[in-house]
């Protein structure tokens, strides 16, 4: 039997600066931070990462990477429960939720290399390739900025669906935000499919009038028309309007996303793997989605998605967000191209197929 016990977990932190100013309709930014995770065993190492607050790399310092030194990197499984038991104190949701994700993500990474199989073979591929959506067109952007993002996607890249934020400034500024819906369809023509994501910054009857007035529009996706909290008035805009209602993004814990499909709240369930608790956990998301008769949709980190994605039956679609796959560019090779409106996992490259740019990004190091 294969011994391939977990030698070495190191972290590291960079802060990388958005191209352009970025918000969307509760919140604005003008950088990011990548938590990486390495794992060394076997004479492999795998790599993870989430986007989250530097803290997460000290939870892996400080309470992940003994619970996972000396392990069998086979034995994800046993792994990730025993790191889900060891934040007890910690509190599970926000930080330590991301710090198992990356820690989780290496350690699938490293058993598929081990193993010498891309990941999404190791996880038993379902489809070929994953349909992704264009995502940004962040408030802060103007007319001209926003065409040209939105010319990107679909003129040059032929992507057939596209998301923008609305809901700017809590919700203060309708006219603009129908303003912004008006010019995406223009630029995108009729044959694209239109999202809107405005990121819990309405009020439950607010979002409805919203949506009623933008009907022409054709719009085919309200992401967190309120906020993801407010369970009933998700399900209250959901039974209320045409574009499916989506949710799921702040998922940290299984329970969180089992409560959202048994109240009825969304039509497409999201997660994000950089939050949930990783791929293990992703793909007990997707059982619950399933088991509620509901699709998936990865959120965000387009590359950390890819290949559970891939082995994921009822998945619908992945997010091709323009700050992370712009930072995934910068940090890794290996990355994957969207062009034709999907993406598809490396059938050759041995785990997650991408390899960190250490030399490359050090000078955004904070950690």
């Amino acid at each position: 039997m294969l011994d391939a016990p977990i030698r070495e977990v190191s972290t590291a932190a960079y802060t990388i600066p958005t191209d352009l100013p970025e918000a969307d309709g509760t919140l604005d930014w003008d950088s990011t931070t990548l938590v990486l995770v390495q794992i060394r065993a076997a004479d492999r190492v795998g790599t993870g990462w989430t986007y989250a607050p530097a803290a997460s790399a000290a939870v892996v310092e400080s309470v992940l990477a003994d619970r996972v030194s000396g392990r069998s990197a086979l034995d994800i499984a046993g792994t990730y429960d025993r790191m889900g038991k060891s934040v007890r104190n910690a509190g599970r949701p926000g930080i330590a939720a991301c710090a198992i994700s990356a820690v989780d993500v290496a350690l699938w990474d490293l058993k598929a290399r081990i193993l010498d199989l891309p990941l999404h073979r190791l996880l038993g591929a379902v489809h070929e390739q994953v349909p992704v959506y264009g995502s940004g067109g962040f408030t802060t952007y103007d007319a001209d900025q926003l065409t040209a993002q939105l010319e990107h996607w679909v003129h040059e890249q032929s992507i057939p669906r596209v998301k923008i934020k609305i809901g700017e400034s809590f919700g203060a500024d309708e006219h603009r935000d129908l303003a912004r819906i008006e010019q995406a369809r223009t630029v995108i023509g009729d044959h694209t499919e239109l999202y809107v994501d405005a990121n819990g910054g309405y009020q439950r009857k607010q979002a409805i009038r919203i949506i009623d007035r933008a009907e022409r529009f054709d719009v085919r996706w309200f992401e967190e028309p309120v906020s993801s909290d407010d369970l009933d008035g998700l399900r209250q805009v959901r039974d209320a309007v045409r574009p499916d209602v989506t949710a799921g993004e702040y998922g940290y814990a299984l329970h969180y996303f089992e409560r959202m499909c048994s109240a009825g709240a969304v039509d497409c369930l999201q997660a994000d793997v950089s939050r949930c608790g990783g791929i293990t956990a992703f793909t007990h998301v997707a059982a619950v989605a399933a088991a509620h008769n509901l699709q998936l949709s990865g959120h965000c980190a387009p590359h950390l998605h890819a290949h559970v994605a891939a082995a994921t039956a009822n998945v619908r679609h992945l997010e091709w967000f323009h700050d992370h796959v712009r930072i995934e560019g910068m940090c890794f090779d290996g990355t994957l191209d969207a062009t034709g409106g999907s993406v598809r996992p490396d059938p050759d490259a041995p785990g997650h197929g991408l390899t960190f740019r250490h030399a490359d990004v050090e000078r955004f190091r904070v950690q």
